[in-house]
């Protein structure tokens, strides 16, 4: 008996798509030039049924026949639905089909979905209004565009510009080793209609021919709702043919003409025509630009101009050579990173498929304010992990350790107060912040009674420099046997502990739209740079004979900015100097003042260190000065992070932008728009529950490999 093959990966079409050898669109071509190159072999490919049985691009193929009239493409994924569901397939890549995604989400809610946008998405159903494009965010595991331009017009109605399940994968084309031998041929491939230029070609073409005798053109393509009236004994209108056999046509054609008036998602055609050598002549449209390093693009889009333009060629034969090389040693999208993108985003999804992504009960246990009357309200990074797991659609109940302290005259007060909660609630997980506050014993029993996972989040110091970083450590190190992970604001790898270095993750400092919700780009500013220190945030005022090594960089600074600077600097620093540091609205409101400002951490510059003030300065649009050594430009580019190696490198490039105010505004945007779309606490506490129960993630961390 013949064993049935297993599959993990649908790939599905659009029903429009014949994927046969003489019957393919441009995502029929994407899809099986993938197949012939991927390290994935277990795939099939859900398409239309041919009519005439024709041979298809690849083996593996499940054809699905749809004989109604009426709803015919929701007939076609309910039919794909049953036979993924009857082969126990689990895994889904839907080709420009935002419908079919949004069907399975709502029939197979069980299903991992990587959804790719050839087209678009304003112009295609269930993609074309935020309610759909926040559905599919929300869904699909990878939202995929084929070009830069694709994306921007997918989020250009949105808040944002970016999430972490959405990646740009490229057509590719696997370039010739040698140079093909030309003709005097012009080529013109693509639906033969108006959107694509066709028109204008066709009243170009018959010219052209008539004035260079040794020339000739040939069209493959067709469009039967649309007709011109084209003859000449030079020119040759054909249909579709193999693709292999299009390819050969581009390497012997000299000249291709790529013109469409519509915005061109991508333009496979040019890229390939390109690549084999072609001069090709383009418009100004969508994604086009990107295809390949293009050299003659048409100021118009009208006969004239394209008459003009191939002239050119024609009459200056080094010029053409010149483009024609251009074009064939530069090719620039190539199948190693596409298929490498493509393999790993179904890697990516079996891995995944081992534990479902459940929602969970979650008991944080934290300092949220009540002590200070939420004087810290806008810096607690317990508030923004409580609220990122509840956006995440998890249950949190918040106890207040620090408020429960005083009880200090009971002995195990807190151990009880959390015994009764554990009775009550029967968390999935209890998440200690910021401290490890509970005894052994209570642990102990916790472990074995309520079966609940147990981890740490912490945020100070835990390496040599900051002179507490020993009890820092020990106190993380208390029963490190009974917690299952730790999420600190310093990189794992630097970390010297006798805790398994597997249970601690890098956890950066966490955004939340309700409190950095300002834009201090948009205020006047008349300071340079602002700092702020405290002697301990929770006590709240300078401390008498307090020394803090930060105040040391604080003095060289200045001191240099009197002696070695022609020009003056306006510092505003806060908690220096017997000036008291500011809380809340009234600490924004001095930030508001400063073109920039610097995120000086103590315990010295360490890699991903940080002060939970980055998240309030960046989150709320000021560009940050950042030391080289905390390695904040792995994950920021330099229009959105200053760094620098000293105070006086510092001070260089503080004077060098502090006038250009244009220049810091815009940086300070892009500085806002990338904090939260790296660290917004929805990314970040989805990382702790994906770490912590190996369930199914929603994001792309770009912190974490």
């Amino acid at each position: 008996m013949k064993r049935k093959k297993k599959f993990e990966t649908g790939i599905v079409l659009p029903l429009k798509e014949g994927f046969s050898k003489d019957d393919f669109g441009a995502v029929s071509v994407w899809v099986s030039e993938y197949l012939k190159l991927t390290t994935t072999k277990k795939n099939i490919v859900f398409c239309r049924k041919s009519q005439n049985n024709k041979n298809y691009l690849t083996t593996n193929v499940n054809p699905i026949i749809v004989n109604e009239k009426y709803y015919t493409n929701q007939n076609y994924i309910r039919k794909i639905n049953d036979v993924l569901i009857k082969k126990k397939i689990n895994n889904v890549e839907i080709h420009n089909r935002p419908e079919y995604a949004i069907y399975l989400i709502d029939n197979n809610p069980n299903i991992n979905i990587n959804l790719i946008f050839h087209n678009d998405p304003n112009d295609i159903r269930f993609s074309d209004t935020n309610y759909y494009k926040n559905k599919l965010l929300e869904n699909c595991k990878k939202i995929v565009f084929v070009s830069k331009w694709v994306k921007k017009k997918f989020f250009e109605n949105l808040n944002n510009n970016h999430k972490n399940n959405t990646e740009i994968i490229y057509n590719f084309i696997n370039p010739l080793k040698k140079f093909p031998k030309k003709t005097n041929l012009i080529i013109f491939s693509g639906k033969l209609n108006k959107s694509k230029g066709f028109d204008i070609f066709a009243n170009a073409i018959t010219k052209i021919l008539d004035k260079y005798k040794n020339w000739s053109a040939i069209v493959f393509g067709d469009e039967p709702r649309e007709k011109f009236n084209i003859n000449h004994d030079r020119l040759s209108i054909n249909n579709w043919i193999d693709h292999k056999e299009l390819l050969k046509y581009y390497a012997k054609s000299s000249i291709s003409i790529v013109n469409p008036t519509w915005n061109e998602p991508f333009g496979r055609t040019a890229m390939e025509s390109a690549s084999r050598g072609c001069a090709v002549i383009t418009s100004r449209s969508g994604g086009l630009s990107e295809t390949f390093k293009n050299n003659i693009v048409l100021k118009e889009n009208n006969s004239k101009k394209l008459f003009e333009e191939v002239s050119k060629l024609i009459e200056n034969k080094e010029y053409l050579k010149k483009i024609q090389l251009t074009n064939f040693k530069n090719v620039i999208h190539t199948p190693r990173t596409s298929v490498k993108k493509l393999d790993a985003l179904r890697k990516d999804i079996n891995l995944s498929n081992k534990t479902p992504n459940h929602k969970y009960r979650i008991l944080h246990i934290g300092n949220f304010g009540l002590k200070v009357n939420h004087r810290l309200f806008n810096i607690s990074i317990s508030r923004k992990i409580s609220n990122g797991l509840i956006r995440n659609g998890h249950d949190v109940i918040n106890f207040d350790y620090r408020i429960n302290s005083n009880k200090f005259l009971e002995k195990n007060y807190i151990d009880k107060q959390i015994f009764d909660i554990l009775r009550n609630y029967n968390p999935d997980l209890i998440l200690f912040g910021h401290n490890n506050i509970l005894d052994r014993s209570t642990l102990l029993t916790v472990k074995e009674k309520f079966k609940c996972k147990t981890a740490i989040w912490y945020e100070d110091h835990v390496i040599k420099g900051d002179p507490n970083f020993k009890n820092n450590l020990n106190l993380l190190e208390k029963n490190h046997d009974l917690i299952d992970n730790y999420f600190i604001t310093t990189s794992s790898d630097i970390i010297k502990t006798k805790i398994n270095k597997n249970k601690i993750y890098y956890m950066p400092i966490p955004v939340d739209p309700n409190l950095e919700f300002d834009k201090f780009y948009e205020y006047n500013k008349s300071k340079d740079l602002f700092f702020a220190l405290s002697h301990g945030v929770n006590y709240g005022k300078l401390k008498k004979n307090a020394y803090d090594i930060r105040t040391q960089f604080i003095d060289e600074l200045i001191s240099q900015s009197n002696t070695n600077f022609e020009t003056s600097f306006d510092f505003n620093f806060l908690g220096l100097y017997d000036e008291q540091p500011k809380w809340n609205f009234d600490f924004l409101n001095q930030i508001k003042l400063s073109k920039t400002a610097l995120n000086l951490s103590r315990g010295g510059p360490n890699k991903y260190a940080s002060s939970n003030r980055i998240a309030l300065l960046m989150g709320n649009g000021i560009l940050p000065f950042i030391h080289e050594d905390v390695r904040f430009q792995d994950f920021f580019d330099n229009d959105e992070i200053i760094t620098y190696k000293n105070s006086y490198d510092l001070l260089v490039k503080l004077d060098k932008i502090k006038t250009d105010e244009q220049k810091i505004k815009k940086r300070s945007i892009k500085a806002k728009k990338s904090y939260f779309n790296y660290f917004e606490n929805t990314i970040v506490t989805d990382f702790i529950i994906h770490k912590i129960f190996n369930s199914k993630s929603k994001y792309k961390y770009i912190w974490s490999k």
